[in-house]
């Protein structure tokens, strides 16, 4: 059995926040708690000689007596006090500046690696990737398998039912790609409908229950419900061979398996 995923044009409202706003958001909150970090420190460094001055330069000016020593030791402790309220608070501030920065450290790394729409990897870092899963095989002699995968007739669903639900389509099939593979296979949005799966340590017969759980997937919208069909292109690596014939030979597979179903090679 496979999942049923529903959905509605409440799609749009899934779309997700672009990254840009939210590293901008980030810097700024950096900016804005260091400004306030750095003028706190000023403001509190001239309050403190002030206060100091006050009651030091008259003693110094008139000499001591009970009265300024007393004002004094009271100053001085509660000057002393302040300065300790004054560090927790640059502690706290600078935790907050921290957190905020780990934030948008990460949110750079998801930029980096991360298809916005799916949450999978993207094109630079799948290749990058089986660049360095290539480079194992050939230290240890492993196998692994690549598959690459395409969505037919996809610019009908988008013309026939809007962009908003062509995204949930490619949401709900990268979804269910990641769910279909292991913890150790790597699954990226190659590029617009394309999708491209790294196996390492696997063999190309150990592909089909991959394919299998692909199959039947719907998603259902308020006007028609829409079966998710797909191409693959499934083969091994050979040693030696290079990153772009491996890929190519996929390709090769997977537009032949195109033209099987009807659909013009792109």
């Amino acid at each position: 059995m496979h999942p049923l995923i529903d959905s509605d044009h409440s799609v749009l409202s899934q779309s997700p926040t672009p990254a840009n706003e939210l590293i901008l958001a980030n810097m700024c909150q950096v900016d804005k708690r260091e400004w306030w970090l750095w003028s706190s420190a000023i403001s509190v460094t001239l309050l403190l000689a002030l206060g100091i001055a006050s009651f030091a330069v008259p003693v110094l000016l008139s000499g001591v007596d009970s009265f300024y020593a007393f004002s004094l030791d009271h100053t001085v402790r509660g000057l002393f006090g302040l300065v300790l309220v004054f560090n927790i608070y640059i502690v706290y501030e600078q935790l907050q500046i921290n957190r905020i920065r780990r934030e948008f450290t990460d949110e750079l790394y998801r930029m980096a690696v991360l298809d916005p729409l799916t949450g999978l990897f993207n094109r630079r870092y799948i290749v990058d990737r089986l660049g360095a899963e290539i480079a194992r095989c050939e230290r240890r002699g492993n196998t692994l398998a690549v598959m690459t995968f395409d969505l037919n007739s996809f610019k009908q669903v988008n013309d026939n039912h809007g962009h908003a639900v062509g995204d949930f389509v490619l949401q709900t099939f990268g979804e269910q790609l990641k769910r279909a593979t292991r913890g150790s296979d790597v699954v990226a949005r190659y590029g617009g409908d394309e999708f491209l799966a790294i196996l390492p340590d696997c063999g190309i017969e150990q592909t089909h229950p991959i394919l299998n759980r692909l199959n039947d997937l719907l998603v259902q919208t308020s006007d028609a419900d829409i079966c998710i069909r797909y191409s693959a292109g499934c083969t091994n690596y050979i040693p030696g061979e290079s990153l772009h014939d491996l890929l190519k030979r996929a390709d090769d597979k997977l537009y032949r398996n195109k033209a099987l179903c009807g659909e013009v090679p792109r």
